[in-house]
């Protein structure tokens, strides 16, 4: 049905919206080999890297976002987007005159306000797809005038206006997440009978999880009843010294400390439990593979809406929170004590995770892409 269509997708900025993208893009493709895709994006993010290796075209326009809080940088900023936008929409007609889109995909990231807002006016079929709880500034002004919204979780159509009735459809989880097998993972990772705790912080890495678990493991390591893997990112490379310098015996075989998870299908599904941060795509791979968590939201992101990702498991039994302000290691330590010392609570967990993942969410996008081009 997409067969010699012309998609454009927009989207950047963060791995969170363009990979989503990324995955409904590579299914088109490989449904429809005629379709020809188009990536918008600025030419500064990460789309930059990611669409290009995924083997899309990728045409670049100069936005930059608003910024919030006040400063004389901040000002310079915001002068330099009001100066983008009084010329990105003629940008973005030449990119339309040159490919002459069937249809305009949304994602989210700043850049994908203008796009989808010239799409709309000018008669091109419009959808957006919004990833959090609690929605982007983008994605809620957008959604007053395009075809169709769709959400990864129905707890955001409440902060929306739609102007079409929207369709929840989750979040498109890797083939790899979503097909892992629990007992083949355990076994390759050796973990025994022993409960798994992987935890993690992001790429980058996050100082207060770091600093947690290293309490967390000090305490935990001498009874010998629970297996770590844990993964620092790049600026917590110091973790390991940390561990020796508190007696930690990193050659210990239930002591695994990672700058990097590289193979995030395997660890998340032998996991018992995992520890961390909130974001769209993380909620979506723990539903995937029915995983008890404990959620310690970033509270460096807009709208606080990893706060709301996570009350969206929480609400429903199948995670824990820890705020950001109340993490200790002492805090971390007695909660997972408390779910591990409650079977009954840890396999409801599993049990609520998995009742709300969506796994054909690729399919549900691509159904609407196909209904609103019609």
């Amino acid at each position: 049905m997409l067969n010699n269509k012309k998609i454009v997708f927009t989207t950047g900025g963060t791995g969170g919206h363009i990979n989503p993208a990324l995955a409904v893009a590579g299914e088109i493709r490989r449904k429809y080999p005629e379709a020809e895709i188009l990536f918008i994006g600025t030419s500064d993010r990460l789309e930059t890297k990611l669409v290009p290796d995924a083997g899309f075209n990728l045409k670049t326009i100069e936005m930059s976002g608003f910024q919030r809080k006040p400063s004389l940088e901040n000002l310079k900023k915001n002068l330099l987007t009001v100066k983008r936008l009084m010329t990105v929409t003629g940008n973005v007609k030449k990119i339309f005159a040159e490919f002459n889109p069937d249809i305009v995909i949304g994602f989210g990231g700043y850049v994908s306000g203008p796009v989808v807002r010239t799409a709309a006016k000018a008669g091109i079929p419009t959808v957006i797809h919004e990833q959090n709880a609690f929605p982007g500034v983008t994605n809620k002004a957008l959604a007053k005038m395009v075809d169709k919204v769709m959400l990864t979780s129905p707890e955001a159509e409440k902060h929306m206006q739609p102007k079409n009735p929207i369709e929840v459809t989750g979040l498109p989880v890797r083939y790899e997440i979503v097909e892992a097998d629990r007992d083949f993972s355990r076994a390759e990772l050796g973990a025994g009978d022993k409960p798994l705790i992987l935890s993690m912080g992001g790429s980058l890495g996050a100082r207060t999880i770091n600093d947690a678990m290293v309490e967390v493991i000090k305490k935990l390591q001498p009874e010998h009843k629970f297996k770590f893997i844990h993964a620092t990112g790049k600026f917590g490379t110091w973790v390991p010294d940390k561990l020796k310098e508190n007696g930690v015996d990193l050659d210990d075989k239930d002591i695994d400390i990672r700058e990097y998870i590289n193979n995030m299908d395997v660890c998340m599904s032998a996991a018992d439990l995992i520890i961390g941060r909130s974001g769209a795509s993380t909620l979506s791979e723990l539903q995937a593979t029915g995983s008890a968590s404990i959620l310690i939201p970033s509270p460096n992101v807009t709208e606080n809406h990893q706060y709301h990702n996570a009350m969206t498991l929480v609400n429903r039994g199948a995670a824990e929170i820890i705020e950001e302000k109340d993490l200790t290691g002492e805090t971390l330590t007695n909660k997972i004590l408390e779910i591990f010392n409650n079977s009954e609570k840890l396999a409801s967990m599993r049990k609520n995770a998995k009742e709300m993942a969506i796994l054909d969410s690729t399919d549900r996008i691509i159904r609407i892409i196909e209904d609103t081009i019609k």
